[in-house]
């Protein structure tokens, strides 16, 4: 059976844009949730196109030949983002735009969900076809976004938006029992015929809705891509921060220099003997931001003297110390 293709999301000059982008994004939420608007405005700045705002009923991103639904999923921080390589995650919702029909018979009941899914991808095919003004095919696309709690890295892939063809699964019903409170519920488990792999869980309590289970390509697909914001190692010995342009322009006239090496040198000697630790909110505008590149050993003391939720608030927190 075909399995979506992964498709190249971005070339190297966009690429660029979205680790800048996401860099300084990350620097003004100071450790909030990712909110799929956040994601979204990365996107359109880095591949400049105008944003429609992100929506959870109708297709996320059109833009010339292209429908874009986004999926985002929260990955554990504790292990490093490429650990997802390779692996299958279940997304908690692809639609709450299904009706559960009334049948016992699983597979009778899971032709009819695929068939409403398949109709809904037509539907927002022709949405974009509409205003499609190129001579190119209308290329429907779901995008999966993997993003760290901590914000540290996000892991982001792009793969065809198939017509799932009902005839190329079986499907049974699965009943499981809540914790506590929780009454037990029935879902619908879908799975592919030729693989036995789950593709598909539908929940039939609390809002009827399709879980899908998305394989993450191996780092050897060119089309998947990892991005690392807070304490990236971008070259030996040194680790390369985003910061704000009000914390970095600050930074350098206290210190009087823009040079790595002077201004790693003072982190090692305030972050030595530093106590300090305040609140976070995120900052409420739009500013520009800046990367910068100090020593490792200087960032190791950075975040470990005041452990912020970042590495702009760590920053912030020092600047209070040496002024």
């Amino acid at each position: 059976m075909p399995r979506p293709r992964t498709l190249a999301a971005f070339n190297e000059d966009e690429k660029a844009l979205i680790q800048k982008y996401l860099g300084i994004k990350v620097a003004h939420m100071m450790g909030r949730k990712l909110e799929e608007g956040d994601w979204s405005y990365v996107y359109c700045k880095a591949k400049g196109i105008a944003e429609r705002g992100w929506s959870n009923l109708d297709i996320d991103i059109i833009y010339n030949n292209i429908g874009l639904e986004h999926k985002m999923l929260c990955y554990r921080s504790g292990l490093d983002l490429a650990n997802a390589y390779g692996t299958t995650a279940m997304h908690p919702s692809l639609t709450r735009s299904i009706r559960i029909p009334d049948t016992k018979d699983p597979n009778e009941a899971m032709a009819n969900l695929l068939t409403q899914y398949a109709e809904l991808v037509r539907n927002r095919r022709d949405k974009v076809a509409m205003q499609n003004k190129s001579d190119l095919a209308v290329d429907m696309r779901t995008g999966w976004l993997l993003w760290q709690e901590s914000l540290r890295q996000f892991l982001y892939f792009e793969e065809e938006m198939l017509e799932p063809d009902p005839s190329e699964y079986v499907a049974e019903w699965k009943e499981t029992i809540g914790g506590g409170s929780r009454k037990k519920s029935v879902n619908l488990w879908i799975y592919e015929k030729e693989t036995g792999k789950k593709r598909y869980s539908i929940t039939t309590s609390a809002g009827a809705k399709i879980q899908p289970y998305f394989d993450v390509p191996p780092p050897t697909d060119p089309n998947v891509y990892l991005f690392t914001v807070i304490g990236e190692n971008i070259r030996a010995g040194y680790t390369r921060i985003w910061l704000t342009d009000n914390t970095f322009n600050e930074l350098t006239r206290v210190l009087a220099t823009t040079d790595a090496d002077i201004i790693s040198d003072r982190l090692v000697e305030v972050c030595s003997s530093i106590e300090a630790k305040e609140e976070t909110d995120p900052l409420t505008h739009i500013e520009d931001g800046v990367s910068l590149e100090i020593r490792e050993d200087a960032y190791k003391l950075l975040i470990e003297s005041v452990k912020g939720v970042s590495d702009e608030h760590s920053m912030k927190l020092v600047l209070a110390q040496i002024k």
